[in-house]
């Protein structure tokens, strides 16, 4: 057998062609800012998709047309081909720094980067040459395949049986070993993160907390990130010092994984310790929702004990040790029938009170703490009908609530900000200004949503792969560079990437929504007598 049947004489002209615009493609901006090392990366992997692309292409063509160029023609073509890929590669890549420069200054940031072009090209074609040399070696072995099936039944059925095999196996490794192998791996490393402490972090004292004294709940039993929140409470030392008055201890329950396996019995561990707290005694109870690992936003939760001066309460639950993105691709539905059985469990407690003496029932969740806690309604109107309020923070674009209320936004209203029945009930905001839009009155309860229009979380999606997203159509978002454009499977993956750097970027962009979070409690549930000022020296004390 001779070496060419192997890695064939060369790439195909098509699927180079394609390899070359989409790589080319790549290097153009998207939310964030990106490193050199990930932009090479990313021209490797949208290379051999837009290869992909291309050979499938140029395979249908010849068989669809019998015409075939002279090898004077496909030579010229090549030479062509050679050339001017070259030359947009390297305009491509010069403009590239320009164009990260240009995204780092609309956010705020240091505009002195370093972007090493050569190396961005050997990153490329190096990872590009390993992924296309694997493609042909699982083309040549169907190939193979087929041709042995060939020899004992019909031409027809031997290849369909061989391309069914194939991709058979192909499905079988890629899930069943590679991925697999590599979420047990994270899990295997996240489940030892759980069982740690963060640094600084010490078992409490205060019996309002859970794995406190008297807590029915065990410090061992709430994992890394549940110690982490009821380790950290806010002081009455603290709280004092910004109200000027004495303060509550907080209260903070949180039930781990550890404690009992179950949703339904974690939220019943979770009721009882906060009858246990004397939580339904507060004037606010606050259900959080987390991401994968169990991690609340401390602001969210300092902000709201700030603003109570410690007369608060707060329940939130682990379901998964993964970290968010494992989560949101494994375990979205326990996520969502966690957030079901805390919420059901907390408001039938709540709902045997007398009416005057219930706490205002508000909810938080952050990225997939949102997801968690809008698993608990069939919409907004069923939302606002069973809650006090909600702040939901940066939510991913899965979630189903959000989704329905921006699609039915009003017209002429941008997607990154809509407007939904005049914003009655929900408004959304990235600036604290955008949640006094639209002026029309906005009786409670509310539902906020901060969102920022360069958060990738929110953004992306699979439609990406085929269809330009409403968020670059008309007025841009805050943030978002005017030169970024929409190309099939290209910004997928563009946008896929700026998910590893939503906390790279300064307050009020990427993912990180800082002191906003502040406005959105205060329009949601704001205490007796405070005021505009009391946000904004909150607002500074969080963002210290």
């Amino acid at each position: 057998m001779k070496t060419g049947r192997v890695v064939r004489r060369a790439p195909g002209f098509g699927g180079t062609l394609m390899a070359t615009l989409f790589a080319c493609a790549s290097v153009t901006p998207s939310l964030l800012p990106r490193t050199w090392l990930y932009q090479g990366v990313m021209c490797a992997v949208t290379g051999i998709l837009g290869y992909a692309v291309g050979a499938a292409a140029g395979a249908l063509g010849r068989a669809m047309i019998a015409y075939r160029l002279p090898e004077r023609g496909r030579r010229i073509a090549w030479q062509l081909l050679i050339a001017g890929g070259g030359a947009l590669a390297t305009v491509a890549l010069l403009y590239g720094v320009d164009w990260q420069r240009d995204l780092r200054a609309l956010m705020g940031m240091d505009t002195r980067i370093t972007w090493f072009p050569p190396v961005i090209f050997a990153i490329a074609v190096s990872l590009f040459t390993i992924f296309l040399v694997t493609a042909r070696l699982v083309r040549l072995g169907g190939r193979k395949l087929i041709a042995w099936l060939d020899r004992f039944v019909p031409i027809y059925v031997g290849h369909v049986l061989g391309v069914l095999v194939i991709g058979l196996v192909v499905v079988v490794f890629a899930n069943d070993v590679v991925f697999s192998a590599f979420v047990a791996r994270v899990s295997e490393v996240s489940s030892v993160t759980n069982a740690g402490t963060h640094p600084g972090v010490h078992r409490p004292t205060s019996t309002l907390v859970s794995g406190g004294p008297r807590s029915l709940v065990t410090w061992e039993s709430l994992g890394r990130e549940g110690r982490r929140f009821t380790g950290t409470a806010t002081t009455r030392a603290r709280l004092a010092a910004f109200s000027g008055r004495p303060a509550a201890d907080p209260i903070r329950v949180y039930v781990g994984l550890d404690a009992t396996r179950s949703p339904q019995a974690q939220a019943a561990l979770a009721v009882r310790e906060l009858e246990r707290t004397g939580a339904f005694d507060r004037p606010v109870l606050a259900v959080l929702g987390t991401t994968g690992t169990g991690w609340v936003d401390q602001h969210v939760a300092d902000a709201l004990e700030y603003m109570y001066n410690g007369s608060t309460a707060m329940v939130a639950l682990q379901y998964s040790y993964l970290p968010s993105w494992a989560s949101f691709l494994l375990d979205r539905e326990k996520a969502a029938a966690a957030g079901r059985a805390l919420f059901e469990a907390v408001r039938a407690r709540w709902a045997v009170l007398p009416p005057a003496d219930r706490p205002k029932l508000v909810l938080s969740g952050e990225s997939l703490g949102s997801y968690q806690l809008e698993g608990a309604f069939r919409d907004l109107e069923d939302l606002a009908a069973r809650a006090d309020g909600a702040v939901f923070v940066g939510p991913p674009n899965a979630n189903h609530i959000w989704r329905s209320v921006t699609n039915g936004r009003e017209p002429g209203s941008p997607v990154w900000r809509p407007v939904y029945q005049a914003g009655k009930t929900v408004r959304f905001a990235q600036r604290p200004d955008d949640l006094g839009r639209p002026a029309d009155p906005w009786p409670h309860p509310r539902v906020v949503y901060l969102q920022n229009a360069s958060d990738p979380v929110v953004w992306w999606s699979p439609e990406l792969i085929y269809r330009r997203p409403a968020w670059l159509e008309g007025e841009r978002g805050p943030g978002v560079n005017p030169e970024m454009n929409w190309f099939p499977l290209v910004t997928f993956w563009q946008v896929l990437v700026d998910l590893t750097e939503g906390l790279s970027v300064p307050p009020g962009h990427g993912h990180r929504y800082g002191p906003n979070i502040v406005d959105g409690w205060a329009a949601v549930a704001a205490p007796p007598g405070w005021s505009t000022s009391d946000t904004e020296r909150l607002r500074a004390l969080i963002n210290s």
